[in-house]
């Protein structure tokens, strides 16, 4: 199976990198300047799961379609921040075949309507991953836990044999993997909960913690995370009663540090995916006729703090 993975960054850097570690045929699709930074330094993993320094092949915008046009690609692994959506369906046009299958695992559902647009539903893979990595300014992939895990899966349920090879490529990867026939039920497990994450650390500018000690807090996150439960009712994909206690403990837990992902970028001034997590999760529980009122709140905010960021420049 060739695989072409677009970016080499925290997430796609990490678990490409796995992959080529263990045999597979792995390609990563970069910007010019990364391709002389793995040319020359390789692709470097700092892991608890066990560093590794490799030799890894690339392409570039100017040479992937002649490479694909060469040997064509089975699967495409799409892991950009979902701002960049547009840019990476161009980036990787070149490189979608007759028989190749996209396999994206952004945050969120909304990036789904523009692929199957751009190369039709029947290649899109459902899929998203769980991890916690970033990239180091000298181009390291620093991974922060002894947890990284992807799911997939065929959105119509349908078995085909790309999704059973890829499994096989990530087990003997020790990617920890779950290949599944109901991958909209996984996909809005994770949504609810990275919504209602994202939407009260960014608000209440604090992590689980410093929300659970306030007086109202753990209600407030309470009433956040029932609001996105109702959005996943109301599209027919209700989450798990186990899922929600779990989801639950985590939002409310005394002493927590955990923030999402986006506030972290928010804290440090970048762009955020509020517009593919928060806007659309709220957008849906309108939608579906239901009152969001915390969500509400965290969409006004994000709003407010992107045209305050394009503002000051």
């Amino acid at each position: 199976m060739r695989i072409l993975v677009l970016g080499a960054g925290g997430t796609g850097g990490y678990f490409g990198g796995r992959l080529a570690a263990s045999g597979a045929d792995v390609t990563f699709l970069v910007r010019v300047e990364r391709a002389k930074v793995l040319a020359r330094d390789g692709l470097r993993l700092r892991s608890p799961l066990g560093d590794a320094d490799l030799a890894v092949k690339t392409l570039t915008a100017d040479t992937v379609a002649e490479a694909a046009a060469r040997a064509p690609f089975d699967l495409i692994v799409l892991s950009c921040k979902a701002y960049d959506l547009d840019a990476a369906l161009d980036a990787i046009a070149p490189a979608v075949g007759a028989e190749t299958a996209v396999l994206p695992i952004l945050n969120g559902l909304r990036h789904y309507a523009s692929l199957d647009a751009r190369f039709g539903a029947e290649r899109v893979v459902g899929g998203l991953c769980f991890i916690s990595v970033t990239k180091a300014a000298d181009g390291a992939i620093v991974h922060h836990s002894r947890f990284a895990s992807i799911t997939f899966g065929e959105r119509d349920g349908v078995a085909r044999e790309r999704c059973a090879r890829f499994a096989a490529l990530c087990e003997a990867a020790g990617i920890r993997t779950l290949h599944t026939d109901a991958i909209a039920r996984e996909q809005w497990t994770k949504f609810t909960f990275l919504a209602s994450l994202a939407a009260g650390t960014c608000l209440m500018r604090s992590d689980i913690g410093g929300i659970a000690a306030t007086e109202g807090g753990p209600d407030l996150m309470a009433a956040l995370y029932a609001e996105t439960l109702a959005a996943a009712e109301a599209a027919g994909h209700p989450v798990p009663d186990a899922a929600r206690e779990t989801a639950l403990g985590q939002l409310c837990q005394a002493g927590s540090s955990l923030k999402a992902s986006m506030l972290h970028d928010l804290e440090a001034g970048h762009r955020v995916e509020a517009a593919h997590i928060v806007g659309d999760m709220r957008a849906r529980a309108r939608a579906a006729g239901q009152a969001a009122p915390v969500l509400d709140a965290a969409w006004c905010h994000l709003q407010a703090y992107e045209a305050s960021r394009s503002r000051n420049g």
